[in-house]
């Protein structure tokens, strides 16, 4: 596993060794101990979910309030998506900047967004599954999300308006400069 920073320091592509034969591959998706080593500090992975969406199923930006703050490990099983982070900590030099990151089942590339980012994608072909890892728990009053195409992020989502397919609460979010952001700094 090859892990490579981003333009934001702390959002990590994870690059696995895919070994394949004419019978199929094997790729070993995740090490703790070498993921650890990697960031310098520890993760307690708790829940692991799964979506499935058509092309242009955008989802996102979400995120949580403390104390249900998430970290995220994506990755993509089958599809394709661009993967989003926009970084929403009070205080960080990149606060307002963003990450996009095409993940797909081809390559199987992940990406680790940390506690402190919002986080969405959209699906760049049908049938994509989404498969991630959270380090705590979905907790509804804690849920919060910023509007998708809010022009002082600038996020270039790779598709045109009409083509994205996005649930009513998503379309319902907020602006940026209205959202919750998260002081993790005296965490």
């Amino acid at each position: 596993m090859r892990f490579i920073r981003t333009k934001i320091r702390e959002v990590v592509i994870c690059e696995p060794q895919i070994f394949g034969d004419g019978r199929g591959y094997f790729v070993e998706t995740f090490r703790l101990d070498k993921f650890e080593d990697f960031l310098g500090f520890k993760l307690n992975f708790c829940q692991d979910n799964e979506s499935k969406s058509s092309f242009g199923v955008l989802r996102g930006l979400h995120y949580q309030l403390a104390p249900y703050v998430q970290s995220k490990l994506v990755r993509v099983i089958e599809g394709r998506i661009l993967d989003v982070a926009v970084d929403i900590r009070i205080g960080s030099p990149t606060f307002g900047e963003h990450v996009s990151v095409e993940l797909n089942g081809e390559n199987k590339r992940q990406l680790f967004i940390p506690k402190g980012f919002a986080h969405g994608f959209v699906s760049l072909s049908d049938d994509t599954i989404v498969a991630y890892k959270v380090d705590n728990y979905y907790n509804h009053e804690s849920d919060r999300g910023i509007i998708f195409n809010d022009e002082t992020l600038g996020i270039n989502w790779e598709l045109e308006l009409d083509r994205l397919k996005i649930s009513d609460k998503d379309i319902k979010q907020c602006s940026f400069s209205k959202a919750e952001y998260l002081n993790l700094l005296d965490e």
